[in-house]
């Protein structure tokens, strides 16, 4: 294939990898980019912080094998991130990509940015509401979550109950527009051809490989991470309200111990995996795959076309 031709065949051509947590996402992704001259854009909405790094799961320097990987660790935790400024940010990585002959991996577990570039979704515009966001902070997840499923019955069946910034946003925006948040993403043309593949995992495999990497974190020192991460910026900071770090508060005050902190952290791995399969489910063009072997069959018929 001359040079030409292979510019002609990647354009415009982005392929994402989807599924829940632990599922194997990311080295699926790496099989398949040394493979077809790809790089990888994650699509995680916890990894863009910087110093987060065992908590989230972040792949290593070592882990990548040579694949450049973007938008990872470029904010500070107390740093304003939401899904608009990841579709920004997301579609010009992928352009790049593109120019420079490469084929794009759209990776990661957060639906909404996968769908951000998939649907190409508009966002609402409502600025920050500052008192309205005062008010809310006081409360818990479980009554945040209580007044957006009264504000937006449908939305609430696929946000992330354990997502306080999340929630916050979603009620702001029904509050101030008077209308679901669910149903103010407006989609538009598809910026790119696109393949859609999710990692098919079985339930029991799954339990034991979050219960494994939960494991892990601890042993690699998620306990200091999150202390250094507590002097540093505080308790209140937006990635603090996510699974692996929320659940050291009682730890910290005395109220439970290591081995609690760990069951929490793996019961609400499970449940958010499960949130995550729900919002997949719903796009009937994700192409679902149990191993390597198909998904490089699916994606060398994809650039055929």
């Amino acid at each position: 294939m001359t040079k030409n031709n292979k510019l002609k065949t990647i354009n415009y051509k982005l392929i994402t990898i989807v599924g829940p947590t632990a599922a194997g996402k990311t080295e699926l992704a790496i099989r398949l980019a040394k493979k077809f001259g790809g790089e990888i854009v994650s699509a995680d909405s916890r990894q863009v912080y910087k110093e987060m790094d065992i908590g989230t799961g972040k792949i290593t320097k070592k882990g990548k094998r040579g694949i450049p990987h973007y938008l990872i660790d470029i904010v500070e935790p107390n740093e304003e991130f939401n899904a608009a400024i990841f579709k920004k940010l997301a579609i010009r990585t992928i352009k790049d990509i593109q120019k420079r002959g490469k084929l794009p991996f759209l990776v990661g577990g957060t639906g909404l940015y996968i769908q951000a570039i998939v649907d190409n979704i508009e966002f609402p515009e409502v600025p920050p509401q500052k008192k309205l966001r005062e008010r809310l902070e006081k409360k818990s997840e479980k009554e945040l979550f209580k007044i957006y499923q009264k504000l937006d019955p449908e939305g609430s069946k696929y946000i992330d109950k354990n997502n306080k910034r999340r929630l916050i946003r979603a009620i702001e925006v029904c509050k101030m527009t008077g209308k679901p948040f669910w149903r103010q993403r407006e989609k538009e043309e598809s910026l790119f051809d696109i393949l859609e593949l999710g990692i098919k995992t079985e339930k029991e495999k799954l339990k034991e490989r979050v219960s494994n990497r939960v494991e892990k974190m601890i042993k690699s020192g998620l306990e200091q991470e999150v202390k250094n991460l507590v002097k540093k910026y505080g308790r209140n900071i937006p990635p603090f309200q996510t699974i692996g770090y929320s659940e050291w508060k009682d730890f910290f005050k005395g109220k439970i111990n290591i081995n609690e902190v760990k069951n929490l952290i793996t019961l609400h791995t499970l449940q958010f995996a499960k949130r995550q399969m729900t919002w997949f489910k719903r796009d009937k063009k994700i192409r679902w795959v149990q191993n390597c072997q198909m998904a490089e069959k699916l994606v060398k018929n994809f650039l055929k076309k």
